[in-house]
């Protein structure tokens, strides 16, 4: 989870701070247009994790990471598409930003039951570093990866962090049923 937890705030940060770039130097974006919906990025967290609330006891945290992840990587591929296709760019941005909504707070929710409730405070000091941590790192390196690439390459780069973060929460995921399943005590520090 704490893999899952580094991608997510990578894809994040990554987004807020190099999408009006991207879109403005690959996409042609007017640099005003292209500021406006790097903020309604952060728009679609907001109003997403408003609406994630009326959902999140219903879905539960598991299908709240799943749909997350899976809405930012629709996101991701509507920002992907080729030249021609800006207005679908700047709509993929609002639709990552929804999709990053429910992931954060699902993935701390979701601690006391996949890490037991005496460990749950270590553990989510322990997510709130990775989360910073890909918060710091990533943007920067891609400023390193785009200086040597381009910008285009952000809609890979944000990719790659999507599905580490599908694969590795799916992975714990597996591990918690697999307990459940065999009865195993949760882990205890």
């Amino acid at each position: 989870m704490l893999t899952a937890f580094f991608a997510y705030c990578a894809v994040e940060s990554t987004a807020i701070l190099w999408a009006s770039t991207y879109l403005v130097t690959d996409r042609g974006v007017a640099p005003a247009t292209a500021a406006a919906f790097a903020s309604l990025f952060l728009l679609g967290i907001t109003a997403g994790r408003f609406l994630a609330g009326f959902f999140a006891d219903r879905a539960g945290d598991t299908q709240l990471i799943r749909g997350g992840f899976a809405t930012v990587g629709l996101g991701v591929l509507m920002i992907a598409l080729p030249v021609g296709t800006d207005v679908l760019a700047l709509v993929g941005l609002v639709v990552a930003g929804l999709g990053c909504a429910p992931i954060y707070p699902a993935i701390i929710h979701s601690t006391p039951a996949n890490f037991g409730r005496r460990s749950s405070q270590a553990v989510v000091g322990i997510q709130m570093a990775a989360a910073y941590t890909g918060s710091t790192l990533a943007p920067p390196a891609f400023g390193a990866l785009s200086a040597w690439t381009g910008t285009w390459v952000l809609p890979l780069f944000l990719a790659v962090f999507v599905v580490l973060g599908v694969v590795m929460s799916e992975r714990l995921n597996r591990r918690v049923a697999r307990r459940v399943r065999t009865a195993e005590p949760v882990p205890q520090a």
